[in-house]
This record gives C-alpha cells, structure tokens and sequence, in this order.
C-alpha cells in the first residue's frame, strides 16, 4: 500500500479502493501504526476518528491487506462477540481491527473481560483535516460526481470551510446541485452565490 497511493475520502460514493484513500500529517501516524501490524505486541487496534474521516475505507483496506477482522462501529457490536474476536485474534495472530467513535470510558462497555481487554489495546486516531488534505478531498469528491473543480477554488475554500469532514461534504453537497441546476462548469463566483445562498459562507472561517 504505497504512501503515495493513500487518501482519505469521504463516503460518497461508497469507495473501497487504495487510490481512494488521500494521505496526509491527519492520517499519517494512523497509517504507518498499521502498516507495520505485524510487529504489534498485541495484536488489535481501536481506531477513533470522525465519522466520513475515511476510517471504515482504511478498515476494509487494512482486513484485505491482512486477512484479520473489522469491527466497524463497535460501540453496536454485541459485547460478547468482540470479546472473543479479540481472543482468537491473539490466538492466530491475526490482527483485529476495532472502529469506534470514542475510546472507553467514552464508549460505555459493560462486559468487564471486554473492559479490560480494550485497556490493553493500543488506540489510533484519526484527526480533523488539514489544509492539504481539505484540499484534495473538495477537488476528490467534486470529481467522483463528475465536476471538474478549478485550480483556484480549493485556495478559495480552505481558510473558509470548517475543519470537519462532515463540512466538507456539505460544501460539496451544495456545489453539486447548484452544478446540476445550472449545467454550467465550476467557477468560484459560481461556488461563492451558491454557498452564500445555502447560508454556509457565514459558518466558514477567513475572509467572506
């Protein structure tokens, strides 16, 4: 899985591919953590980070790579279950790969053997985007639905947007129907009415 193939999207559309996943200092420590699992002295890791971070992608990537198993959105796992996978993940030697919202106490678990097991496992987290990596995921998106994004609208909308995955994918939302209402090609005029007009541009950061 090559560093330079990485990038982290978000969930529209459903992607499953190496080249799906933009790498960046947000993600970076998360994705070397698991490219080295085989030297994991236990071998399971619980993974944190925002929803659309691009985390369940790196978990389907990660269990293809390795032949281990996903708990994707663990906190809805019946307790039992992932206190055994993690079990017979040790056995194995098959790495065990637990996606969650939080980290306990956060995430409330009521089984003690699996309170106990998951104060063992080491804990990565993916963090709120950069600007590079903020960057690449508007031009990304905008072209999984088919809008070619110009040069300059990415240094347009960086100091502006939140620093969350979830604002992304609302400004990307928002410019994909103003593009399907106007047939006309992207320009940040164009990207500036119509996020003006949906009341985003009073939520972003920067210049107006």
């Amino acid at each position: 899985m090559g560093a330079n193939q990485i990038a982290l999207p978000l969930d529209w559309p459903v992607a499953d591919r190496e080249e799906d996943f933009l790498l960046s200092e947000s993600n970076r420590a998360v994705f070397e953590h698991l490219r080295r699992w085989a030297l994991w002295p236990v071998m399971a890791t619980l993974l944190t980070g925002p929803r659309k971070s691009g985390r369940s992608l790196l978990g389907r990537i990660f269990v293809r790579k390795t032949g281990g198993r996903l708990f994707d959105n663990a906190e809805s796992h019946d307790e039992e279950t992932l206190f055994h996978a993690w079990n017979e993940a040790q056995a194995r030697r098959k790495p065990l790969l637990v996606i969650a919202d939080s980290p306990p106490p956060r995430w409330q678990v009521t089984l003690p053997d699996l309170r106990s097991r998951l104060a063992a496992t080491p804990q990565v987290e993916i963090g709120p985007p950069d600007d590079l990596l903020l960057g690449q995921l508007i031009v990304k998106l905008l072209g999984d639905r088919g809008i070619a994004a110009p040069p300059d609208l990415p240094d347009y909308l960086v100091p502006r947007i939140e620093r969350t995955y979830l604002a992304v994918l609302e400004v990307v939302d928002v410019l994909d129907h103003v593009m399907l209402s106007h047939h006309r090609r992207m320009t940040v005029p164009l990207a500036r009415k119509a996020l003006d007009e949906a009341g985003l541009i009073g939520r972003m950061k920067g210049r107006a």
